[in-house]
C-alpha cells in the first residue's frame, strides 16, 4: 500500500485533507455499514478512533477517497452508484470496505478529491477537473442527460479554467477556479445555484396538480395520485447539465465555496459571508429575501466554511472587546435537533460556540448531524449526535456542546474530516 499524500472525507458537501507526510497514520470512526471506515470488520462501528490497518493514511458521504504520494487516487465505501469507480455493484459488497485503486487516472497528477454520496471526482495538477459515478440529477456536469460515468471522465466545460476546489450538495456542485471564478451545476431547485437556471424551476404544464379531495377518491386512488405526481416531477427536475459561471460573483472573487443538503455557502475575497438555497432549517444564516445569493450578518470576518445537511459551521477571525489581537472563533447556525451546533441560543443566526472560545482551532468539519474541530496543538474536539460512535467517545451518547476526544492523548492530530456518518484524522507517528 503506497503512502497517502492527501485524503478527502466526503459526505453531502464535502471537505478534504490537503496535506500529510510520510510519518502519519489514518484513524476512523463512526458508521461503518458502507465500509467508509476501511477497516478489517467493516459491519462493526468503531466508537473510538481505530487505526486502518495497512493504510498509513486516509476517508466519506457513504465512501472514501485518498490521494497517494504517487497521485494514484483510491477508493473504498459504498459503491452502487459505481462512486468507487469500479462499474456499479462491481466487485461485490464484500469488497467495498478494501481500498483500491482507481482505474482510468493514470495519466492524470491528482492534487485532491472530492466527493458527494454519489459521484467522486478528482482535481489534476494542471486544474483539470475529473468525475465518475451515477447522478440523475446532473452532478457529473458532463452534458446533458449524462447521469453515468463508470471510469474517470474529465469535465470539458471547464477545460479552459484551473479548478481548485469542488463541493457537492444533494444534486448540485460548485466548482471554485485559482483565480476565484465560481461555476455551478446540477439540480437549481429552491436557489442553491442562485439565478441560475430559475427559468427552469417554473412549475411544467405537463405536471398535474395534486387534488387530496377525500371526497372525490379513495385514500388508495389519492396514494396513486401522489406516486404518479411524483414521478412527472422527477422527470421534469430543473437540472443544469454542464458547469455555468455564477454571474452573481461576476464583480467579486470567491475564496472558499460549501454545499449543503440543498444550501450553498460562500466567502468572497471581500471577507463576505453569502448563502442561498433553501432556509428550511434556518442554514443560510438569514431571513432575507429567500434563496437568492445575499450576504449574512455575521459581524467577523470569515475565513474557511464546512456545511452538513441542515448545519453550517464556519472558522472567523474576531478581535474580543478587552483585546487588541485578533483570535479565531467557530460561529455555528441552522439545524440543531443532535445538538450538532455545539451551543444554546438562536438557531437562525451565527454565534459563537464559546466552549471553544480558549481554543486555537484551525479546522472544522460538519457531519451530518456532528460536528469536529481540530486545534493548532493537534487536540479534536467532537459534538452532536453519538450514534455509532461518530463522536468517537467511546459512546453513542449526544453531546450539546464540544467534548475532547481523550482517547487520542498522546498523539497529534493533523487534520480531521467527518463524512456524514463517520471520521477520518490523520494523526503524526
Amino acid at each position: 500500500m503506497p503512502i497517502l499524500k492527501r485524503t478527502s472525507l466526503l459526505r453531502l458537501s464535502l471537505s478534504s485533507i490537503r496535506f500529510i507526510s510520510s510519518s502519519s497514520s489514518v484513524y476512523s470512526f463512526g458508521d461503518s455499514s458502507n465500509g467508509a471506515l476501511g477497516l478489517s470488520s467493516p459491519l462493526l462501528d468503531a466508537y473510538e478512533p481505530t487505526k486502518i490497518p495497512n493504510l498509513p493514511v486516509a476517508a466519506s458521504h457513504y465512501h472514501s477517497l485518498a490521494v497517494t504520494t504517487d497521485s494514484e487516487v483510491w477508493a473504498w465505501g459504498r459503491n452502487v452508484e459505481g462512486q468507487l469507480g469500479r462499474g456499479a455493484n462491481s466487485p461485490s459488497r464484500e469488497t467495498w470496505g478494501q481500498p483500491t485503486r482507481v482505474e482510468g487516472l493514470g495519466h492524470v497528477t491528482a492534487q485532491t478529491a472530492f466527493a458527494s454520496g454519489v459521484v467522486s471526482s478528482a482535481i489534476g495538477d494542471d486544474g483539470s477537473l475529473w468525475v465518475w459515478g451515477r447522478s440523475k440529477r446532473g452532478q457529473l456536469g458532463l452534458g446533458k442527460g449524462v447521469i453515468e460515468a463508470i471510469k474517470p471522465s474529465k469535465v470539458e466545460a471547464l477545460s479552459d479554467h484551473k479548478i481548485v476546489k469542488v463541493s457537492f450538495g444533494w444534486g448540485h456542485a460548485l466548482a471554485l477556479t485559482r483565480d476565484g471564478k465560481l461555476f455551478g451545476w446540477g439540480y437549481c431547485k429552491d436557489g442553491r445555484l442562485g439565478e441560475m437556471g430559475q427559468a427552469l424551476c417554473q412549475p411544467s404544464e405537463n405536471v398535474p396538480s395534486a387534488d387530496w379531495s377525500l371526497d372525490k377518491s379513495s385514500m388508495l386512488e389519492i396514494a396513486a395520485r401522489h406516486v404518479e405526481l411524483k414521478i412527472k416531477e422527477e422527470e421534469n427536475m430543473p437540472i443544469i447539465w454542464e458547469p455555468q459561471f455564477v454571474e452573481e460573483f461576476s464583480s467579486l472573487r470567491v475564496s472558499d465555496i460549501a454545499c449543503g443538503l440543498d444550501h450553498s455557502l460562500f466567502i468572497s475575497c471581500k471577507n463576505t459571508l453569502l448563502s442561498c438555497g433553501d432556509n428550511t432549517y434556518s442554514q443560510l444564516g438569514r431571513n432575507t429575501e429567500g434563496s437568492k445569493i445575499l450576504p449574512v450578518n455575521i459581524n467577523s470576518q470569515p475565513l474557511s466554511l464546512s456545511t452538513g445537511l441542515g448545519h453550517c459551521l464556519s472558522i472567523c477571525q474576531t478581535r474580543s472587546n478587552s483585546s487588541t489581537e485578533d483570535s479565531t472563533r467557530v460561529f455555528s447556525w441552522g439545524w440543531n435537533q443532535s445538538s450538532q451546533l455545539g451551543r444554546r441560543g438562536p438557531e437562525e443566526i451565527p454565534a459563537i460556540i464559546e466552549s471553544l472560545e480558549d481554543e486555537s482551532i484551525v479546522s472544522v468539519s460538519a457531519g451530518r448531524v456532528h460536528s469536529l474541530a481540530l486545534t493548532s496543538k493537534g487536540d479534536l474536539w467532537a459534538w452532536g449526535s453519538g450514534r455509532n460512535g461518530r463522536l468517537g467517545l467511546g459512546s453513542s451518547m449526544d453531546e450539546e456542546e464540544p467534548a475532547l476526544v481523550e482517547s487520542l492523548e498522546g498523539l497529534r492530530v493533523l487534520q480531521a474530516v467527518s463524512g456524514f456518518d463517520h471520521n477520518l484524522i490523520l494523526v503524526a507517528d
